[in-house]
């Protein structure tokens, strides 16, 4: 099918992309704040998050290791939380860079999404903050009305973002060549195969290893203080 000449796909990754931190590292930080998160998350918070920086970390595992700091806790009491959590954590370090980018597109009528490999939960909130009305997330799987600290589904994370992008947009009766053009911003070398999807890949705060591949395919690169 050919493409629709004013159809625009803009996709945005979150974390360290149009957030300057890693909002699930936030969050155990936030909660171990609280003294509600045993302390062994601590050490543990920080390797996971070399290794997923050096891409070392699967994606089950990575997504799993913060799941699993849900599962102690009620939804009641993770929702209290959460709303402190936004309050003095998100809210405050969200570039206006990163408003004025996602307004760009939302204001010329593009298709706008946010696609993160962090949970439904944590970036549910986060996703209406910045204006997103369509979310595409790792779903965390409940059972009686609690987390488990497993992933339902495929973790949207590396390969995983593609399908469950296609997947999305085939619920809506879409498929990626529909769109005229299709962007997508992030920082990490994780997300390479859904940035070589789409017709405009945008490096954002990228680490050292899609800055060279960005370098190299001549992609835009963009800082977002």
């Amino acid at each position: 099918m050919p493409s629709v000449p004013d159809k625009i796909l803009a996709l945005f990754d979150l974390d360290l992309t149009l957030l300057p931190h890693d909002s699930d590292e936030l969050w155990v930080r936030f909660l171990l704040e609280e003294d509600v998160l045993d302390r062994r998350y601590e050490a543990s918070n920080r390797a996971i998050v070399a290794r997923y920086g050096r891409g070392e970390v699967g994606a089950l595992e990575f997504t799993e290791f913060y799941l699993g700091a849900l599962t102690p806790f009620t939804q009641d009491e993770l929702a209290r939380w959460h709303e402190t959590f936004m309050r003095r954590k998100i809210v405050p370090v969200i570039p206006q860079a990163a408003r004025e980018l996602t307004a760009k597109h939302r204001d010329a009528g593009h298709l706008v999404v946010l696609t993160t490999a962090t949970s439904r939960f944590l970036s549910a909130p986060i996703a209406r903050e910045l204006g997103f009305v369509h979310l595409i997330a790792t779903e965390p799987e409940v059972e009686d009305g609690r987390y488990t600290g497993r992933v339902q589904g495929v973790p949207n994370i590396r390969e995983g973002k593609v399908d469950r992008l296609l997947a999305w947009l085939d619920l809506r009766g879409e498929t990626l060549s529909d769109f005229r053009e299709s962007w997508f911003y992030s920082d990490s070398r994780n997300d390479l195969p859904l940035l070589s999807r789409v017709t405009h890949p945008v490096a954002v705060n990228a680490d050292p290893v899609l800055a060279e591949h960005a370098r190299n395919k001549g992609w835009p690169m963009l800082r977002i203080a």
